[in-house]
């Protein structure tokens, strides 16, 4: 029904625009889209019944990437919640610790996000680990959290998160795609983060003795070996990678063989769990999963309604004359989307579901292949993701127990990690690829 109307590019921006005001003054993610979709229909001249339906169509186009991040909650329960991301990310820093400190603690972060954990949880798994290893070589709390949350930002955008799955369901691929898209970019912002972070190592507060003492405490000890901890993830991305190596190699059967990420990660949660000797836990870690995964599902669904708003509306064809009649390149367009609807929502997740709801037609349209769009979209979606009005910026900072002027400070390292695989996103898919 939608597709008969023609609601105004003047509507769908300013639903858009009152959406991110509302979130900006902390109305629930949800209410703000939907409230943004059902006002900007008024303004673009549609009826209550038309309302009703874009708001019925829109939020009906993104139930394919809700159910998978439902799914998704299984692996990630059990992830977080069996201890198996604390204890790969134990082993790896203490593998390489020492003068590899930054390296360790930012590599770490980047797996257990890559595994499917939420980067703030990441964060807040590695986090004493690395005050721990920060009081030993008197490091500093900014330095340490530049190293954790570059690295969960690189981790992040290869993982099978919410946010990677939301990419891939708005241009229409598979997740490992757009998992596998994002590896060199990811690389690249590993190093930023490392290299900002031993730059900086000696500069700010310090982890006090008490603070140490407090760590020592509370440090876990009942954590699986890591030979069960890397079950599950192994099982994911061997089953998510089948398809497109296979690709690579040229062997057909493989690229034939295209297991959803809705049957792969429930499989490789529950035989996880049952490595680690946990099927009595399998229920409880299933509720926890899906516990973590409601508040992104949710606004998805508010994501849906906005994003039904604009494809129903003119904006997505007057983004494309603007783009063409100003002479810049189509592919910036993508970046760009990721970058503001992150910004706006302070969030990787919602800043993807906007920025692939409301602009992929346009997107496409300016001759973009869909996954060069995707890997630009979503490197873009961690550049200003971190802001202040966002839970990650406070996540973050209790974990690490430093000040509001301290984590300001790390605010600019972080977007300097997500500039970096931006531009090498764009150079590679919009120039190379």
């Amino acid at each position: 029904m939608t597709a008969t109307l023609d609601i105004s590019w003047i509507g769908a921006l300013a639903g858009l625009a009152l959406a991110i005001i509302l979130i900006l003054f902390r109305l629930a993610p949800t209410y703000a889209l939907i409230l943004g979709a059902i006002i900007g229909g008024f303004i673009g001249g549609a009826n209550f019944s038309e309302v009703i339906s874009i708001l019925i169509s829109g939020t009906q186009s993104v139930q394919g990437t809700v159910i998978r991040i439902i799914a998704a909650g299984v692996f990630a329960g059990v992830m977080m919640e069996s201890g198996s991301a604390g204890t790969i990310a134990k082993v790896i820093v203490d593998k390489l610790g020492g003068t590899k400190a930054m390296l360790s603690l930012a590599l770490a972060t980047m797996v257990i996000t890559a595994v499917g954990v939420f980067i703030p949880v990441a964060v807040l798994i590695v986090a004493p680990i690395a005050l721990s290893v920060g009081h030993k070589m008197g490091y500093s709390k900014i330095a340490l959290l530049v190293a954790l949350s570059g690295g969960g930002k690189a981790g992040n955008i290869i993982s099978p998160n919410p946010n990677t799955i939301a990419a891939a369901g708005g241009f229409k691929l598979d997740v490992n795609q757009v998992m596998l898209g994002g590896l060199v970019p990811a690389i690249f912002g590993l190093v930023v983060a490392v290299l900002i972070a031993s730059l900086i190592k000696y500069k700010g507060t310090k982890v006090t003795d008490l603070e140490a003492a407090e760590l020592e405490k509370t440090s876990p000890t009942n954590l699986p070996s890591l030979s069960k901890a890397l079950v599950a993830p192994i099982i994911a991305i061997v089953l998510l990678m089948i398809s497109p190596i296979g690709s690579m190699l040229g062997v057909d059967f493989l690229a034939s063989l295209k297991i959803d990420s809705l049957f792969i990660l429930p499989f490789a949660g529950i035989v996880g769990s049952l490595a680690l000797g946990k099927t009595k836990e399998i229920l409880n870690y299933c509720t926890a999963g899906l516990n973590r995964m409601t508040p992104t599902i949710l606004i998805i669904i508010g994501a849906g309604a906005i994003g039904g708003l604009i494809t129903a509306s003119t904006l997505p064809a007057e983004v494309v004359a603007l783009v063409q009649s100003s002479g810049i390149s189509g592919m910036f367009l993508a970046p760009i989307a990721g970058i503001l609807m992150a910004g706006a929502t302070a969030s990787t997740s919602t800043g993807v579901i906007l920025a692939t709801g409301s602009f992929s037609t346009a997107i496409l349209n300016t001759g973009v292949a869909p996954l060069s769009a995707a890997v630009m979209t979503h490197a873009g979606a961690t550049v200003i993701d971190h802001l202040p009005h966002g839970t990650y910026f406070h996540v973050t900072r209790n974990a690490m127990g430093i000040s509001m002027k301290d984590r300001m400070k790390v605010v600019l390292y972080e977007s300097m990690v997500g500039i970096t695989m931006t531009i090498v996103a764009v150079i590679l898919y919009g120039f190379i690829l």
